[in-house]
């Protein structure tokens, strides 16, 4: 599979030679990153060092002297140590600035609970004004830089540490808040976003050999959510499995729970971190520590199809 760091410096540096006002800034992480390709723009390329906080502000001003700047560093310390920032010298004055954070979830497997950001969804989320993306695969990211340096106000893009893996075509057709139906199926909903998409389609093959028909969809945009989808998943299947590398509270599934529970009710299995802090393994393991494989996926949507079974039987209210 291609590598994130590497790719993501190319979509960085031919933006910048499309778009003269884009700078980019890092805090001593532009290599793990990949976007100190741009250092190829010397002159708009900063390394501001350990001081996340600064990276923010440093972002700020120059948004607001008409620059459009790139944040980019570990989820961990973007969302974690500049939230305040963030929130107050970004998006409340709605500022063009555009944050991209790596090494997010439980993909900096070997840096263990201190790197492993699970919370980060749930801060940036809550800030008004912000587009939040999870791009599942290359094509994805391309497309999600791209829309963010060439639409105004504050993007948080959340990816994965390592290699990235190719599910959809360049041509697909994506677009920010608009997900992406992967197959259809009457019995069960999986929503997932993120590193986990490919995990949630191998679900899905699994259930189909159960003689179970699952709709997959990948629900990249957290913020703003695509709501008339998730209705309409819920609407057809009466079931819904979310799926995503991330506390369970205040990720993507309490996005789809906040919808579903307000416009059409029915059982929903979150498949994510439950409440705690990561630990140092290899990725595969880690992944099976958590509950977030194919096969967990594959579990969740069975116990969720039999929750539904049970509400049907009682009278309870299914869509």
């Amino acid at each position: 599979m291609p590598s994130l760091r590497k790719e993501l410096g190319k979509i960085l540096v031919e933006l910048g030679k499309e778009h003269k006002n884009l700078v980019v800034i890092t805090g001593d992480l532009g290599k793990s990153t990949g976007v100190s390709a741009f250092e190829t723009f010397a002159e708009r390329y900063f390394n501001l060092g350990i001081s996340e906080q600064d990276l923010m502000g440093t972002a700020a001003g120059l948004a607001s002297a008409g620059k459009t700047p790139v944040v980019s560093t570990y989820a961990i310390f973007l969302a974690g140590r500049a939230w305040e920032q963030i929130r107050n010298s970004v998006a409340r004055d709605g500022l063009n600035v555009k944050m991209i954070a790596t090494h997010s979830g439980i993909s900096p497997s070997a840096d263990g609970s201190s790197h492993q950001c699970f919370e980060d969804i749930a801060l940036i989320r809550t800030i008004p004004g912000t587009t939040l993306v999870l791009p599942a695969d290359l094509s994805e990211m391309r497309s999600v830089v791209r829309a963010a340096v060439e639409t105004t106000g504050p993007f948080y893009i959340r990816l994965g540490r390592g290699e990235i893996p190719e599910i959809f075509d360049d041509r697909d057709g994506f677009q920010v808040g608009k997900a992406r139906r992967v197959s259809d199926g009457p019995d069960v909903g999986i929503i997932a976003a993120g590193f986990l998409v490919p995990e949630a389609i191998e679900a899905e093959a699994l259930l189909k050999k159960e003689g179970i028909s699952a709709s997959v969809v990948d629900m990249h945009t957290v913020k703003p959510a695509d709501v008339r989808m998730i209705d309409e998943i819920a609407g057809v299947t009466g079931a819904i499995v979310t799926v995503e590398d991330h506390n369970i509270l205040g990720g993507l599934g309490s996005t789809v729970a906040e919808i579903v529970c307000r416009d059409k009710p029915v059982p929903i299995e979150m498949v994510g971190i439950h409440d705690r802090f990561g630990e140092s393994g290899d990725l595969r393991e880690l992944m099976e520590i958590h509950g977030l494989t194919a096969h967990h996926i594959a579990d969740a949507a069975k116990k969720v199809m039999k929750l539904k079974e049970n509400s049907a039987v009682k009278g309870g209210r299914v869509a």
